[in-house]
């Protein structure tokens, strides 16, 4: 493990700054919405509840799949119930969940109330100077 990042948690680098839609976002309205605020997704929120994440990667899927889908609500086309992760996960652990699981963002909840605090990203991790042991390259 490396020291820099041996004692550091989910929560000492997530982004707070929350972007959020309702399900009946269209997928046009959410794609301007994130390319304004510049980012590369947005949570989907009912009642308060998290219900699902909109990545850009759905952008394109939906534009691939069908030219009325900037129509369409994101509903229709978002992770539903989305992994997520609390924020006194250790770092490295963190890294092996998102590439384990093939994500890019992860929304960082409460334990206890389950209320999201913030999003983790891949972005935010390599930032972090945080790696995967199983990555490196050997040298012999």
């Amino acid at each position: 493990m490396d020291e820099g990042t041996a004692a550091r948690t989910v929560a000492d680098i997530m982004d707070r700054t929350l972007h959020a839609a309702p399900a009946s976002t269209t997928v046009g309205e959410a794609a301007v919405i994130m390319a304004r605020a510049r980012v590369s997704s947005t949570l989907v929120m009912d009642d308060g509840r998290l219900v699902g994440i909109f990545t850009e990667r759905d952008v394109v899927k939906a534009l691939s799949e069908s030219i009325e889908s900037p129509a369409d609500p994101i509903r229709l086309w978002m992770t539903a119930d989305p992994r997520t992760i609390a924020g006194s996960v250790p770092l490295e652990e963190a890294l092996e969940r998102m590439l384990r699981g093939g994500l890019q963002h992860l929304p960082v909840v409460d334990p206890w109330g389950g209320a999201v605090v913030g999003m983790l990203s891949l972005e935010d991790l390599a930032r972090a100077g945080v790696h995967n042991a199983e990555m490196e390259p050997t040298t012999e």
